[in-house]
């Protein structure tokens, strides 16, 4: 191999590289998988991977997060459809870890209140991984609400439970009831994979 095709082989892998690297940093995605992503991306036509990155575009152009509850939608509204609905129990307040464990529990028809993405959870109590968290804006719309029960239905994992009560002694001086899901979700298991019954049941039994 002559050095101007070592140096086109090894430009080609730091590009590989580069690129399995972002797609690790996704949600529950390692270096494996991304590696598959991108050799799928490698083989595939130019043009299905030209749709592909436009529709990446626009969904980021036309997707907006909601100043109230921080989940994400579509559409000129200042606002997402669940807070704009007249229809919704203005006393509750859900909080989640994040937006498909909302959507998972809209999927059970059993709450009808208001919800707050918190944006993540934390495994310690430091400063610097509770600052990650939405928590400072989370007191100020409980502040400006009526909302006399407060849900924590965070996943019961470590960081979960963990995050739980920080939130337990955050929220306690300002006099609302706080409840949490019922035991009925398996230690260590995920909202987002709950199937219907089992969430809609530790939502009617919460505590």
């Amino acid at each position: 191999m002559t050095n101007k095709e070592l140096v086109s082989e090894l430009l080609k892998n730091m590009k590989k590289q580069k690129l399995i690297d972002e797609f690790s940093k996704f949600p529950t995605i390692g270096p494996r998988t991304a590696a598959r992503f991108v050799f799928y991306l490698i083989h595939l036509p130019v043009e299905k991977v030209e749709n592909l990155t436009n529709s990446i575009l626009e969904l980021k152009k036309a997707i907006k997060i909601c100043t109230f509850c921080f989940n994400s939608y579509e559409g000129d509204q200042k606002f997402c459809e669940i807070c704009l609905d007249p229809r919704r129990d203005k006393t509750l307040l859900c909080i989640v870890e994040k937006e498909t464990d909302l959507i998972s529990i809209e999927k059970t028809k059993t709450y009808k209140g208001f919800y707050f993405v918190l944006g993540g959870t934390v495994s310690t109590l430091k400063k610097q991984d509770i600052e990650k968290l939405r928590i400072k804006e989370l007191i100020q719309r409980i502040k400006k609400a009526n909302f006399k029960e407060i849900i924590l239905a965070l996943n019961p994992t470590t960081e979960g439970e963990a995050t739980i009560l920080y939130l337990e002694r955050a929220l306690k001086p300002l006099g609302r009831k706080i409840t949490h899901l019922a035991r009925g979700l398996p230690t260590g298991a995920e909202l987002e994979y709950a199937d219907k019954e089992t969430l809609k049941s530790a939502l009617q039994r919460r505590e």
